[in-house]
């Protein structure tokens, strides 16, 4: 039986070269403030990736504090909403995230297919 190769691309970007593997910019905080600008709401963003209000709010944080940005605009009861900063930080890292996996993809297949 023949194996099938597959890969997985991994991208991350990290202030000021920390390497620390629980802070940085990823597919995590990426998929939160996705869900903040889907929902209009931290709360529900947390809630449907499955994780803690609290454990959101950290990683917010921590990305804010490590990038010198504000991510979102809370607005307490009435949610939240993602700054314009925030927006164009969060859209040029999915312009790098596509032409890593399309760069990646075009290597795998010149030696691997």
């Amino acid at each position: 039986m023949a194996k099938t190769l597959s890969f997985k691309t991994r991208l991350t970007m990290r202030a000021d070269g920390r390497n620390d593997p629980h802070h940085g910019f990823g597919k995590g905080i990426e998929m939160l403030l996705l869900g903040v600008d889907k929902y209009g709401s931290l709360n529900r963003a947390a809630k449907e990736m499955g994780m803690a209000y609290s454990k959101a709010w950290n990683v917010l944080r921590l990305n804010e504090s490590e990038f010198g940005i504000k991510f979102i605009n809370r607005n307490g009861a009435h949610g939240s909403e993602l700054t314009p900063e925030g927006r164009a930080f969060l859209e040029h890292y999915q312009e790098m995230e596509l032409a890593a996996e399309r760069a990646a993809q075009e290597v795998f297949d010149k030696y691997f297919r």
